[in-house]
């Protein structure tokens, strides 16, 4: 049933079904629940040449989809995520109609705080809205939040292992040129940490599907100041690899 609204954006509809649905395309499907999804390619390559991961299937479209599996953990799936809410977002409905069930997500994003480092982990608690797709999987909301109890198990593990962590917000944002000074400053008002582009979109998901979805984003890039402030955050392969190993652990506690 559709709630009617002056917006478009907030008619949420809250029937299950759709006229095209995951399952449309889901195929044969996974052997195993449990995916890592990573914006770090050059891990992936790096995988590769280790002979750490192999190609599990290969998803058809226009813009095809590789799943890897991890060799030494034959349970755990990774593939690269993509840019944005409707396409990471819709990604990761078509992976659980094919089984996928536990979900680590690893990223990087900017930092609205200075003093968060290059490499620090945030383990991510919600994310502020400001994007469409999230609104068609659950209803207006100003933030959607993880699931706490999945959650606590990726601090648990964290701790566990002595790894250094923070925890908050992220404001996921569609347009990456307009994020201006005065969105910037009312987004760290409300608790965001870091701006990002997919986690409003991929949690709402998880809680539309009811599946174990846990998020790690690390602080990359610098919104904080009075200019932008690259960072150098791309160039820290050695973070972003152990990120990537360190989630592969974790999904299987998830």
């Amino acid at each position: 049933m559709l709630r009617q609204n002056d917006f478009p954006i907030l008619e949420f509809d809250v029937s299950p079904t759709a006229k095209l649905n995951p399952a449309h395309f889901a195929g044969d499907g996974f052997d195993t629940d449990k995916l890592v999804i990573t914006f770090f390619p050059e891990v992936i390559d790096k995988l590769l040449r280790e002979d750490k991961i192999s190609v599990c299937k290969v998803i058809p479209g226009e813009n095809p989809v590789t799943v890897y599996r991890f060799g030494v953990s034959p349970d755990v799936l990774i593939t690269l995520g993509q840019v944005g809410c409707p396409a990471c977002g819709g990604n990761l409905d078509l992976f659980n109609a094919m089984g996928i069930t536990k979900v680590m997500f690893c990223g990087g994003g900017g930092v609205l705080d200075k003093n968060i480092e290059v490499g620090q982990i945030l383990v991510v608690d919600g994310a502020i809205r400001d994007e469409g797709f999230s609104y068609h999987y659950i209803p207006a909301s100003r933030i959607v939040y993880t699931d706490p109890a999945v959650t606590d198990k990726i601090v648990s593990q964290l701790e566990k292992r002595g790894v250094p962590y923070l925890r908050g917000l992220v404001w996921t944002t569609d347009a990456l040129f307009r994020e201006t000074e005065d969105r910037i400053a009312a987004r760290k008002n409300e608790g965001a940490r870091i701006v990002e582009m997919e986690q409003a979109g991929c949690i709402a998901v998880a809680r539309f599907r009811s599946f174990s979805y846990g998020a790690l984003i690390y602080g990359g890039d610098d919104l904080s100041g009075e200019d932008w402030d690259e960072r150098g955050w791309r160039s820290r392969e050695g973070v972003r690899y152990d990120l990537v190993n360190l989630c592969r652990e974790l999904v299987k506690e998830i």
